[in-house]
Order: C-alpha cells, then sequence, then structure tokens
C-alpha cells in the first residue's frame, strides 16, 4: 500500500477528486493548509505573500493504483499556466494500517 498525497492550488480541488473518482478512488482525506513551494510566495505590486493557500489531498492505495491515482492527481491539477505552483505530490509507502472501529489490521 501507498499513501498518494498532494499538495495542490485550492481552485483544482474539486477537478482532483472528481477525477479521482472517475478511476475508483473514493476515499480520501481533505485539508486546508498554507505554505510556499519553489515560487517561494506571490508578490503583487509593493506586497509580497510568503505563504499561500493550498489544498492536501491523502488517500492510501494498493500497489497496482499508484501510478493512476499519482498520473490522475498531477493531470487534474497541473493548470497548464507554465507558472510556478501547481503542486506536489508524494508517494509514501504504508508498512500498516488499522481499522479503529474493529481494531482489525489492513496489510497488503
Amino acid at each position: 500500500m501507498f499513501l498518494v498525497q498532494a499538495i495542490i492550488r485550492p481552485e483544482k480541488m474539486a477537478e482532483v477528486t472528481d477525477a479521482l473518482a472517475e478511476v475508483d478512488i473514493q476515499a480520501m482525506t481533505k485539508v486546508p493548509v498554507i505554505g510556499r513551494g519553489r515560487q517561494s510566495g506571490l508578490k503583487v505590486g509593493n506586497i509580497n505573500y510568503k505563504d499561500l493557500p493550498k489544498e492536501m489531498i491523502m488517500t492510501v492505495v494498493e500497489d497496482y493504483m499508484k501510478d493512476d491515482a499519482v498520473q490522475t492527481i498531477i493531470n487534474a491539477a497541473r493548470t497548464g499556466e507554465g507558472n510556478r505552483g501547481d503542486g506536489r505530490v508524494f508517494v509514501i509507502p504504508v508498512a500498516e494500517s488499522y481499522n479503529i472501529r474493529t481494531g482489525e489490521q489492513d496489510q497488503e
């Protein structure tokens, strides 16, 4: 299993979640976050915004779905504007997970 974690532009959230649903990835956690990447914030006139609002999506997928999940997020989150700031996708191995209600362990 893998945790696929993506930090994306807020205006792309609906497109990304809809695209994930189309490839049968329904379970996810969505969190509003604030930060910056390589674009180092945003300058508007004389004002510098060092930290920008973003959205973080986290989903755990089976090994065979990892590549589809990553490519789906990239395709849906890309703005095509050529500017930095579209986001980042992280893929993290998951060794174990547990169902809180039942206490059962899920393993690959």
